[in-house]
């Protein structure tokens, strides 16, 4: 019987920073100049809170490690942040590259000399942390799981005050611009090259789509640049499909562990079912928001033009597994297209159902909300799990949580969800782990430290972490019995 791995999760902007005397700050991303930005506070787009007052895990990671065995886990899921390593520019260790017919980057070619060049830019003293984290992992007997994107960006790849401020004139935006391609690939490689014998199984992106929709297309829900331009949305689309593919051949040059992606895969249903207009905006919904990744990167089934016409670029087929972060679905009906340039974009989501929920009530559904208005609906779990699971992929559930500080939704949620990945196994679904989000409270991104999603609460002044003691057993209890 193939292991199931039972883990939590953390990415390192939400969890690391947060010592006392401020020697585990990373102030070399776009999101640690983005939240502390004076217009992004006083409209609030941010919270205001500030992720150097955070848990501190940089420090205290054995304590959280401890706390994970404890549960009975056996998987670790983190994030290597690739600002750590490389806070200023490596765009002067140059790289041969080659195009294909369609201009797209095809191969990237990585030497020794690439490795040894970065080896004089790298902050070595974050390696070693790294190497001291992984090495802790493997000591206590987990397997890792290891993200090399989960939102953050080096400042010198993306600015987003200077995107947002002068989009043309910018010359770090972010995933827009095809050259950062090369810039993640090299930062890849790099990683491989140093960690590999510590990780078991490498992510290259967690939920790239979260970065299109709401960095691109929806500037009032705060993430950066904070703009409306569907064009560079269409751009950092391919681009993030590029990087991926790249980085992939990358890592496999040096790392034997499968190499998967992490996509938030929400399943759409239509508001009225009977309605064709409805039953289109669902479907549209899918394609945009899932399925462009996951026919590109498994079957290079590639829409060039976001246009509904698929491209086979077999070079893009890159991927050995499938993460999918699951939190609650979307209800969504018929609307014109909102841009001109993606006209599939023809769906808004029902207020009151799935992320467009009222904190701490109910549903229309009469499903209860959870502290950030979303819906909690296990059966979406089951549903967009069962879609990953369509291209032959190992599939893990690597997120799956709810904002809930009493207490009083999360032993149910847990349960609930688990049950759901039970009846996936029992349809044969090649499902191989569940991840929850989170072991402790976090950095919530725009919402700051409002939302908490832990099993162990945080107290930031002391940093102690206190259990729910309701979640933690149930999670415990759960992890003890396993799915037989």
């Amino acid at each position: 019987m193939k292991t199931f791995y039972w883990g939590v999760v953390q990415s390192a902007f939400q969890f690391e920073m947060g010592d006392s005397l401020r020697r585990s700050i990373d102030a070399r991303t776009d999101w640690w100049a983005w939240v502390r930005d004076s217009f992004n506070i006083k409209n609030d787009l941010v919270s205001g809170d500030l992720p150097e007052e955070g848990i501190n895990n940089y420090e205290l990671y054995e304590i959280d490690h401890r706390l994970a065995k404890d549960l009975g886990l056996n998987a670790y899921q983190l994030t290597i942040e690739w600002s750590r390593l490389f806070p200023c520019p490596t765009k002067g260790v140059e790289v041969d590259f080659e195009r294909d017919s369609y201009g797209l980057i095809k191969r990237v070619k990585i030497t020794e000399e690439t490795l040894r060049k970065l080896e004089e830019l790298v902050n070595h003293r974050e390696v070693e942390h790294y190497l001291a984290v992984l090495k802790n992992l493997k000591k206590m007997g987990f397997s890792t799981f290891v993200t090399l994107n989960h939102q953050t960006l080096p400042i010198w790849i993306h600015d987003p005050l200077w995107t947002r401020e002068s989009f043309e004139k910018s010359r770090a935006r972010g995933w827009v611009d095809e050259e950062n391609i090369l810039e993640f690939v090299k930062f890849s490689a790099y990683a491989a090259w140093k960690f590999s014998d510590l990780v078991d199984y490498w992510a290259t992106f967690d939920e790239p789509m979260v970065t299109v929709e709401l960095g691109y297309l929806a500037p009032y829900v705060g993430w950066p640049p904070g703009i409306v331009n569907p064009e560079a949305a269409k751009r950092v689309i391919i681009n993030q499909m590029v990087a991926h593919a790249r980085a992939y051949d990358a890592i496999k040059e040096f790392s034997r562990a499968p190499v998967g992606i992490i996509l938030n895969i929400i399943p759409a249903y239509p508001f009225r079912p009977s309605d064709e207009r409805d039953a289109k905006a669902a479907e549209n919904y899918d394609y945009f928001h899932n399925r462009l990744f996951l026919n590109a990167l498994n079957d290079g089934r590639v829409d060039l033009d976001l246009n509904w016409s698929e491209t086979k670029i077999d070079h893009l087929a890159r991927n050995d597994w499938i993460g999918n972060n699951y939190y609650t679905r979307e209800v969504v009906k018929w609307t014109e297209p909102r841009f001109e340039e993606l006209p599939m974009v023809s769906f808004v989501g029902v207020e009151g159902y799935g992320y467009s929920g009222n904190p701490k009530s109910v549903s229309p559904d009469n499903n209860p909300t959870i502290d950030f208005g979303w819906e909690v609906y296990p059966k979406g779990l089951y549903d967009s799990t069962l879609e990953a699971t369509e291209y032959g992929r190992p599939v893990f559930i690597t997120e799956n949580g709810v904002a809930d500080s009493r207490d009083m939704l999360r032993p149910r949620y847990i349960m609930e969800h688990v049950e759901q990945v039970k009846r996936l196994l029992e349809s044969g679904a090649d499902v191989r782990g569940y991840f929850h989000w989170a072991l402790t409270d976090n950095y919530e991104w725009a919402m700051g430290f409002k939302i908490r999603f832990g099993l162990y609460e945080v107290d930031l002044i002391t940093k102690e972490r206190i259990p729910r003691r309701k979640s933690v057993e149930t999670y415990g209890r759960i992890v003890r019995e396993g799915l037989e």
